[in-house]
């Protein structure tokens, strides 16, 4: 039976989760701040966390971190979607925003705790027409395919396994640090264009897009980019 941990400081939102969660066969462990959240996880680890962002004392931004290797869905009122993104990035599985219908909820928890214990082949990573072997340092597109450079796999790992998101030009670059240690933040902007030429002569489109003033997302979707 899987453990969850429900962090928010709403009693009647605490109970409704704790109701709805038993309901479904997983075991509900229960914390109404951050600190509380800290402790309950350093007695017992869950298996996920629902995590609210607006607590009191330490917040839900300020505890995520510590949370690792647990997925953690933020459930949260507020929508600014760079916001999401932010969280996303920091080690976020999910988010989902209140008000929220119970069904939901519950499938995505189902979704992250499948994922979570999926076994996954990381040399090769798909993504809409795109499929990447770092291990041969080449992308498929169809029959096609493009050798990359070291760095460039290495981003193209990152940017296709956070698809539709955008990846924070510092982050890529502190994810890409082991493989690239010599990448910088000037060079990484060649490294991209480079990329993003191979991939747009593989495909027709431009996959990358440059999100001014923050970083880049790669799309999924070959509608977009056309």
């Amino acid at each position: 039976m899987d453990t969850i941990l429900v962090v928010d400081d709403d009693v009647a939102i605490s109970k409704l989760l704790e109701e709805t969660l038993t309901g479904e066969g997983f075991a509900v462990r229960k914390a109404y701040s951050g600190t509380e959240a800290l402790m309950a996880v350093a007695a017992e680890r869950p298996d996920l966390i629902l995590l609210d962002r607006m607590l009191p004392g330490l917040s839900g931004e300020e505890i995520l971190p510590s949370f690792k290797g647990i997925p953690v869905i933020v459930v949260s009122a507020r929508t600014d979607t760079m916001e999401k993104v932010d969280l996303l990035l920091s080690g976020a599985a999910d988010y989902i925003t209140k008000p929220f219908r119970v069904e939901e909820l519950v499938a995505r928890v189902r979704v992250v705790l499948r994922d979570r214990r999926t076994p996954q082949d990381e040399s090769r990573i798909s993504c809409g027409e795109f499929t990447l072997d770092s291990n041969l340092h080449t992308v498929f597109c169809g029959k096609a395919e493009a050798k990359l450079t070291r760095t460039e796999c290495a981003i193209a790992k990152i940017l296709m396994s956070n698809r539709d998101r955008v990846v924070a030009k510092l982050t890529l670059l502190e994810l890409i640090a082991q493989d690239t240690p010599d990448c910088t933040e000037d060079s990484l902007k060649v490294h991209v264009h480079n990329l993003r030429k191979k991939l747009r002569e593989l495909s027709g489109r431009d996959c990358i897009t440059a999100v001014w003033g923050i970083g880049f997302r790669f799309s999924s979707s070959p509608e977009e980019g056309r």
